[in-house]
């Protein structure tokens, strides 16, 4: 299920030739989800039934009840997939009931994991936060439940989860920066653990594409974005393909390279002509175009791609807010939750809006340039003020330098590293090693800095001397010996000083929170996080960040 989908279905196949009624269904009804994410909605359909019919089979037992939760878990699945939020929620429900009645942990967590999924597509991003974020500190708590493979695939879904969540947060709510970061981190932790899991994987990086595309990283945005359309080819996945498309034509109109992407959102639309199938990618691929039309000067193309744009905008959000209110009142919070009420509202203005839109459309091509107008000032009017500020940090980077330089001096050992460090010089006494090979060891140890791995969660004494190929005794007898220090003082001096130095030289990373930089840079909570930044410069992030 996770990228071959069709090895999937010949398990499936072996499986429906059991004896066994339970096998059989069971069959039937993971095939059921794999015909599906094929797009074969009629033989999905007719499998789901079949699973039905073989479940209906069985004797009441432990098992039974356990297989119906699967079978809850597949049809969600499909409605989700079909963007039937609602239905999709209600199956998730029933399943989780079943689930917490036989005790089976395993499930129960996959479930609250696609109830997230479903929160996250109609807009309750705190709520799907919320959920993902207790799922992976149960897994950090409960690794022992699962098998090796099992492990690696859940943590790979709720990493590839909280990234797709914190995107989506972020392109609501644009002015809060620190979300698009948190939504790169998990990204590139989702990768870490898909190396097996081929579906998440293109997931993961087709969405790290959007955030390096984001935050004007064209040169990435373009490899991740060419890597999933050579993969979508290769497998005929014609959603990955269509998604790609309109990626690289939205980022060479970002480039200003208007031919170029004229050919990929053309690509978009003809596979919509294929399989008429409205979706994201389809009217913001005609936004664009209608954009690019306008600046070519071909206004009769302009008026066109707008009008298809407005149609089907009208029709994909009309579809989304329907869904939205009926996964609320299933929810249980249409009319309780403050987040709840203030997305209602939103919908209601965006109603408004798009009504507006469609009447006054035959004037959207004068909106449209004066919107550019107004951004291309907007933008210039940005840069002038971060050319300022960067033109100030670079007067002040020397005096800011000699500032830390003096705060080292300060710092104050607490007991826990006093004991280490002793520890270590009893141990480290008699040992000696030979120049040749220290300097090796440091050597080694510089690399990894340059390549930032220290800002990696599992930098730790016992992986850099895997990495090194050395030992840790030998690890924390040269870093206390070349360094004058302990290890983690080490491995915490320099994230520190790295974001530090981000502080500094980049305004936009003092504006992030204090867990989404302590999650950048590898720490496992803001706490420790916190407590080692004000060891290092005396004072808390955010009044380092003010003071800047």
């Amino acid at each position: 299920m996770n990228g071959n989908f069709d090895q999937g279905l010949e398990y499936a196949e072996e499986l429906k030739k059991s004896n066994n009624n339970e096998h059989v269904a069971f069959a039937y009804g993971a095939g059921s989800y794999l015909y599906q994410l094929k797009n074969n909605r009629a033989k999905s359909d007719e499998w789901f039934t079949k699973a039905l019919a073989y479940y209906n089979k069985l004797p009441e037992s432990v098992q039974k009840i356990n297989l119906r939760a699967y079978l809850y878990n597949y049809k969600g699945l499909i409605e989700w997939k079909r963007r039937n939020f609602s239905n999709a929620l209600t199956n998730y429900q029933e399943g989780i009931k079943l689930s917490i009645k036989t005790n089976d942990v395993i499930q129960i967590v996959k479930f609250k994991s696609n109830i997230a999924l479903v929160n996250e597509a109609v807009g309750n991003y705190e709520l799907a936060v919320k959920n993902l974020r207790q799922n992976s500190d149960f897994l950090d708590k409960n690794e022992n439940l699962y098998d090796k493979d099992q492990f690696q695939n859940s943590r790979s879904n709720i990493y590839t989860n909280l990234g797709n969540v914190y995107e989506g947060y972020y392109m609501k709510n644009r002015s809060k920066a620190f979300l698009l970061d948190s939504a790169e981190y998990f990204y590139k932790r989702a990768i870490t653990y898909s190396q097996n899991y081929m579906d998440n994987k293109m997931t993961a990086t087709l969405s790290l594409g959007n955030i390096y595309l984001l935050k004007k990283d064209f040169k990435n945005a373009e490899r991740s974005y060419f890597d999933i359309a050579m993969y979508a080819k290769q497998n005929n996945d014609e959603d990955y393909y269509k998604t790609a498309n309109y990626n690289l034509g939205d980022l060479y109109y970002a480039q200003k390279k208007y031919d170029k992407a004229l050919i990929f959102l053309k690509k978009v639309d003809s596979l919509y002509l294929k399989e008429k199938k409205i979706d994201v990618s389809y009217f913001q691929s005609n936004y664009v175009q209608a954009k690019i039309y306008n600046i070519l000067n071909e206004p009769e193309l302009a008026f066109k791609h707008s009008k298809i744009y407005l149609d089907s905008y009208e029709k994909y959000e009309g579809q989304l807010r329907e869904e939205a209110l009926e996964v609320n009142y299933k929810l249980g919070t249409a009319n309780l939750s403050d987040e709840m009420l203030s997305i209602q509202e939103k919908y209601k203005y965006e109603v408004l809006w798009n009504k507006a839109l469609k009447v006054f459309y035959v004037i959207l091509v004068v909106g449209i340039v004066f919107f550019l107008i107004k951004n291309i000032r907007d933008k210039n009017r940005a840069q002038k003020k971060m050319n300022a500020l960067i033109e100030e940090f670079k007067a002040n980077l020397e005096k800011k330098e000699s500032e830390k330089a003096a705060l080292e001096k300060n710092i104050v050992l607490e007991e826990s590293i006093e004991l280490e460090d002793t520890q270590l010089k009893k141990e480290n006494a008699n040992l000696s090693i030979d120049e040749a090979k220290e300097n090796k060891i440091v050597e080694k140890l510089l690399a990894l800095e340059e390549k930032l791995e220290y800002l990696n969660a599992d930098f730790t004494l016992s992986y850099v001397a895997k990495k090194i190929k050395t030992n840790t005794t030998y690890l924390s007898y040269v870093v206390n010996k070349r360094f004058g220090k302990s290890f983690g003082e080490y491995s915490n001096e320099l994230k520190i000083n790295y974001v530090i130095n981000q502080m500094i030289t980049n305004h936009l990373y003092r504006k992030y929170s204090t867990q989404a930089i302590a999650e950048s840079v590898g720490f496992k909570n803001a706490v420790s996080f916190a407590k080692s930044f004000r060891k290092r410069t005396g004072v808390s992030p955010a009044q380092f960040a003010n003071n800047i």
